[in-house]
């Protein structure tokens, strides 16, 4: 009979690429127990044959939301020591450009489906007396960024949300904390094009003019790395911290773009502050 796993365990969505599998790949070499978990089978099996144990899960589908998880809990036991809510897509257009259904799907992705995660996890944690819950938010969850609107909805939700759940949480073992990057060496730029092409109809909007000029050059034509963009190492430090120091933090920026924006949003008032996201 093999002895039983010791290991911390931790759940990790959206590790097909970017942030997910680079958290999953460093919280394993520091000796966690990593699920990693992908939305596409093909996915999964990629992180199989790299040694994870890796449930689907998408959050769009409830079902694959309970599946995976009962797949984590049957693994070890019934616990769980953390979770990172990571998989989000993004979706750029103007507000006046965006479907209410566009809308409903990006929150579905990057927002329902991650309340569905948590609400499942969170009895575990109360029933073994502690855990973390780490949110992956955004610079776009601090301020907000023309052009971004659904992602910027999203995040902003996130963050009421997180805030919520921590301040419940208190006394239960159980520590929230919301990582916000900003520029962060990911695919999320290409990753949004399906989205963009099936929701935003930019031809025929007021501003097809400064999508041509703008965003389309943005969104199909790579400029190289952004002034300020990190690789994805930098937000794997701050999980690190969420996971493992005795007490984590609420917050964790990442970027100095995130660092900037939240400074603006403390001293400036509204008005000034929409001036400098204009720019």
């Amino acid at each position: 009979m093999s002895d039983p796993d010791t290991r911390k365990s931790i759940l990790i969505t959206g590790c097909s690429s970017g942030i997910g599998l680079e958290c999953a790949r460093g919280m394993k070499a520091r000796g966690w127990r990593v699920f990693a978990a992908c939305r596409q089978a093909v996915d999964c099996d990629r992180l199989r044959a790299e040694g994870f144990e890796a449930p689907l899960i998408d959050y769009t589908d409830e079902n694959t939301i309970h599946a995976g998880l009962k797949e984590v809990l049957d693994a070890t036991g019934g616990t769980l020591d953390a979770l990172f809510n990571n998989g989000a897509h993004g979706l750029p257009g103007a507000v006046e450009d965006l479907p209410t259904d566009a809308l409903r799907a990006i929150f579905e992705a990057n927002f329902f489906g991650w309340h569905t995660l948590t609400r499942a996890v969170l009895p575990v944690m109360r029933a073994q007396g502690s855990g973390r819950i780490v949110q992956c938010s955004s610079v776009l969850g601090i301020i907000t960024m023309p052009w971004r609107g659904a992602y910027n909805a999203s995040k902003f939700a996130l963050e009421g949300l997180t805030d919520t759940l921590r301040i419940e949480m208190h006394g239960t073992g159980i520590q929230v904390s919301l990582i916000e990057p900003g520029p962060v060496t990911s695919d999320i730029r290409v990753k949004s094009i399906p989205h963009f092409e099936r929701w935003i109809d930019w031809e025929n909007s007021p501003r097809a003019d400064e999508y041509r000029s703008g965003l389309l050059k943005r969104l199909y034509h790579s400029s190289g790395p952004d002034q300020f963009e990190l690789p994805p190492a930098s937000v794997l430090k701050r999980l690190i911290h969420a996971t493992e120091a005795r007490r984590a933090q609420p917050r964790y920026y990442v970027t100095t773009p995130t660092y900037f924006a939240g400074a603006l949003r403390r001293l400036l008032p509204t008005r000034a502050l929409d001036w400098v996201l204009r720019r």
